[in-house]
C-alpha cells in the first residue's frame, strides 16, 4: 500500500520502508534494470524499528512499484544498491516524496544471518565441509569451474524458492506450526519408529537373502513384458471393437443402478438362506445333511432295484381297482365332509343320529312266493326270528353296488356317473333313491 507521508517543493524524492537497512550507505546507487536512475540520500531508523530509506531518482515513480536491496557480489562491504521494479506507466505517478511501505520492499538475507541460525556444532560442521572441498576438487580445476558456473544461478533459483516460501507469511508460518506438530507427535512415538526401523531393515535382510531369486525374477521380467506389450497391442484392437457393444449397452444399462440397489437387499436378505443350506449340505455329525444322504443313494439303488419290481408289480395289479375306485372320490370326500352333520341333531340327552333301514331286516324271514308271501309260522304282519342257519338260505342279492353319484336323487345329465362307459357293467345306474 502506498502511503503518502510528506512531500518537498521540489525534485523527485521518494521514502522506502525496509525491515533493515542491509548495509545500505548514503550515495549507494539505485538501479532499474541494472541502470542507474538515482541513489540513496539517507537512512533513518523509525520509532517502529523499521528503516527508512530515502532515495532521489531522475524519473517519477509509478503506483505498484517495488523495490528490493540487493548485493553486487558476496565479497565486500557496503556493496548494496536499492534495485527498483518500476509499476506500469498507465498506472497512476506517485508524488514526491510518497512513501513505498513494507509490503512493497524486501531486505536483503546477509549471509551471516544465515550462519547466525545455525548452532556453533553447526557451524563447525560446515567449516570442515568447506575445507573437504579442497580435497575433492584438488586435481579436478575443470569440473570445479563448472560447478561454480552453475553455483549463482543455484542460489538465485534457492532465493526465488524462499521468496515463494514466505510470500505468503500466514501460511507459510501455519506451515511451520503443523510441521512443528507433526514431528512432535512423531517424537512421542520414537518407540514404535524405532520398531518399525528395525522391522524394516529385518525385512530388507530378508529380501536381500532372497537376491538370487530376485535375479532370477529381473532376468524373467523383460521377456514377460515384451510378451505384456504384445497382449497389450492386440487388446488394443479389442477395446475398439468393444466400444460398440459397451455404446449399445448404455440403455440397457440406464436401470442397472436401481436394479443393483435392490438386488443387495435381496443377496443381505438370502444371506440365511445361504447358511441354512450350506448347513443343509454339509452339517456336523452323522446322517444329518444332504451330503450324506447322496453318498447313502447307491445301497438304496440296490435296495430299490430290488423292491421296485415288486412295486411295478403291485401297481399294475391296482390300477383296475384304482379305475373303479377314481369316480367316486367326490362321494368319498363329501362322505368325509359331511358326516359331522348326521351328528348335528341334540336334544336333552345330547347329539344323536337319524338312521333307516333300506334292506328287509335279517332278522324275521317271510319267504317269497309266486304269488302270495308265505311267512314262516305267522301271518305277513307278524315278525318272528328265524334260526340263524337259515337267515340268508333264500336272501337273493341283485346288482347292487351304485355308480358314483348316485346316493341323491338323478338329475339327468349329471348323475349318476359312469366315467365315460367305464362303470358299464360295473355298477347300477337305477340304483338311486326314489323321488
Amino acid at each position: 500500500m502506498l502511503v503518502i507521508l510528506f512531500g518537498t517543493s521540489s525534485g523527485r524524492t521518494y521514502h522506502l520502508m525496509f525491515q533493515n537497512g542491509g548495509q545500505l550507505v548514503s550515495g549507494n546507487q539505485v538501479l532499474v534494470a541494472g541502470q542507474p536512475i538515482g541513489s540513496v540520500d539517507s537512512i533513518t531508523l523509525t520509532n517502529d524499528a523499521q528503516a527508512e530509506v530515502t532515495i532521489s531518482v531522475d524519473e517519477p515513480l509509478h503506483d505498484g512499484t517495488t523495490a528490493i536491496i540487493r548485493a553486487t557480489s558476496l565479497s565486500g562491504i557496503a556493496n548494496r544498491y536499492v534495485s527498483i521494479t518500476p509499476g506500469p506507466n498507465n498506472a497512476p505517478t506517485l508524488p514526491d516524496g510518497a512513501t513505498l511501505a513494507g509490503d512493497n520492499t524486501t531486505s536483503i538475507v546477509d549471509l551471516d544471518q544465515l550462519f547466525d541460525t545455525l548452532r556453533p556444532p553447526t557451524r563447525h560442521a560446515i567449516q570442515e565441509v568447506i575445507k573437504g572441498q579442497e580435497q575433492i576438487y584438488a586435481g579436478h580445476t575443470a569440473g570445479a569451474r563448472a560447478s561454480y558456473k552453475y553455483f549463482e544461478p543455484g542460489l538465485s533459483t534457492t532465493r526465488q524458492l524462499l521468496d515463494e516460501l514466505t510470500r505468503d507469511q500466514k501460511t507459510f508460518t501455519e506451515f511451520l506450526v503443523s510441521g512443528s506438530k507433526a514431528l512432535g507427535a512423531i517424537a512421542d512415538r520414537h518407540d514404535q519408529l524405532a520398531a518399525l526401523t528395525q522391522n524394516a531393515n529385518q525385512a530388507l535382510g530378508a529380501i536381500a537373502q532372497e537376491n538370487s531369486s530376485l535375479d532370477r525374477v529381473l532376468v524373467a521380467l523383460p521377456p514377460t513384458l515384451r510378451q505384456a506389450n504384445t497382449t497389450f497391442v492386440n487388446l488394443r484392437a479389442t477395446l475398439d471393437d468393444l466400444t460398440p457393444l459397451v455404446n449399445e449397452a448404455k440403455p440397457a444399462t440406464k436401470n442397472l443402478t436401481p436394479f443393483l440397489r435392490q438386488l443387495r437387499l435381496v443377496s443381505e436378505r438370502s444371506v440365511p438362506v445361504v447358511r441354512n443350506l450350506s448347513l443343509a449340505l454339509n452339517r456336523p455329525g452323522g446322517n444329518n445333511d444332504l451330503t450324506e444322504s447322496l453318498q447313502a443313494q447307491p445301497k438304496a439303488e440296490r435296495s430299490a432295484h430290488r423292491a421296485v419290481p415288486n412295486a411295478i408289480q403291485a401297481l399294475n395289479a391296482s390300477q383296475p381297482v384304482i379305475t373303479f375306485a377314481r369316480p367316486y372320490s367326490p362321494d368319498l370326500f363329501a362322505w368325509v365332509s359331511k358326516f359331522a352333520q348326521d351328528s348335528s341333531y341334540y336334544d336333552a340327552n345330547g347329539h344323536y343320529v337319524r338312521v333307516s333301514t333300506a334292506e328287509a331286516n335279517p332278522f324275521h324271514y317271510c319267504r317269497t312266493g309266486d304269488t302270495n308271501p308265505v311267512c314262516v309260522g305267522h301271518s305277513p304282519g307278524d315278525l318272528e326270528p328265524i334260526p340263524l342257519s337259515q337267515q340268508f338260505n333264500d336272501l337273493q342279492f341283485g346288482t347292487f353296488t351304485r355308480c358314483p353319484g348316485g346316493a341323491t336323487q338323478p338329475i339327468a345329465g349329471s348323475n349318476p356317473f359312469l366315467d365315460g362307459g367305464n362303470l358299464d357293467g360295473k355298477c347300477d345306474p337305477n340304483d338311486v333313491p326314489p323321488g
